[in-house]
């Protein structure tokens, strides 16, 4: 089991950055890969990047979100994190981190096992 707990998001405007945080406990936070989803009002859940266990030396990202942001981890913090720039007015939306054993589930199916509760984001145009 691992518990996930978000923090970082606001109300930012079109073009700024934001850092959203996920701080973990319970179960060794290095044999987790990592996820952070999204939602937007009226639209499903999508996956935004996914960073692999260990060392992280693998990480993906949806289309929109290459070049823009970055997902890294720091194991000795139990903290995964993600680094938005450039943030557009449709990336509002409630975000998700999500942990799972299997990098496939994050990266493939979008089906990990753990959730965090979500941390608003919000840009203003």
């Amino acid at each position: 089991q691992v518990q996930l707990v978000e923090s970082g998001g606001g109300l930012v405007q079109t073009g700024d950055s934001l850092r959203l945080s996920c701080a973990a406990s319970g179960r060794a936070f290095s044999t987790y890969a990592m996820g952070w989803f999204r939602q937007a009002p009226g639209k499903e859940r999508e996956f935004v990047a996914g960073i692999i266990r260990g060392s992280g030396a693998i990480q993906v990202y949806t289309d929109s979100a290459k070049g823009r942001f970055t997902i890294s981890r720091d194991n000795a913090k139990n903290t995964v994190y993600l680094q938005m720039n450039s943030l557009k007015p449709e990336e509002t939306a409630v975000y998700y981190c999500a942990a799972d054993a299997s990098f496939h589930r994050i990266r493939e199916l979008h089906t990990p096992d753990f959730w965090g509760q979500g941390t608003q984001v919000t840009v203003s145009s």
